[in-house]
């Protein structure tokens, strides 16, 4: 089941920079998402012309929302909440760290080779490739910051 273990003292900067980041990802992707997922507000087919394997916006559309979007509103809450989840104790015990350490780590990595693709693939660069590519750089910089491998440390057995 879920139980909560968050501590009462005080979080480290850089453990709120998190959260926040998450949360920016999260809900800017699920909102973005709708731009590939609604046929009338889709970008045109023809920048799709040299992405291999991917034909319409349907998939991208998805990854966006329940990778980046969802993923990263869960990770927002673990890293906030700190809910021990059974399950991923395997990632526990080989990390040392809670799981959402992990989840925000794969997130940041996620989105910057997120963004590597957009900028191989699609035809015209934005200035969004930047920002998301900047958030992606930061989640991978900020689960190294000693304070964030502190706070969410877990006890090992």
């Amino acid at each position: 089941m879920v139980a909560t273990s968050v501590s009462k003292s005080r979080r480290p900067a850089a453990v709120v920079a998190l959260i926040v980041v998450l949360a920016f990802l999260g809900i800017s992707a699920a909102a973005g998402s709708s731009a590939l997922l609604v046929p009338d507000w889709t970008p045109p087919n023809d920048w799709l012309d040299g992405v291999p394997v991917i034909d319409s916006w349907l998939v991208p559309g998805l990854v966006l929302l329940l990778v980046f979007g969802v993923g990263s509103l869960v990770a927002t809450w673990g890293v906030w909440k700190r809910p021990t989840l059974g399950w991923l104790g395997w990632l526990e015990r080989a990390t040392g760290r809670h799981w959402s350490w992990a989840a925000a780590l794969a997130l940041g990595i996620g989105q910057v080779a997120w963004i590597t693709l957009e900028l191989v693939f699609l035809p015209e660069p934005s200035a969004l490739q930047a920002v998301y590519g900047v958030v992606g750089l930061t989640l991978c910089i900020l689960a190294f910051v000693p304070g964030v491998r502190r706070d969410l440390r877990v006890p090992l057995p």
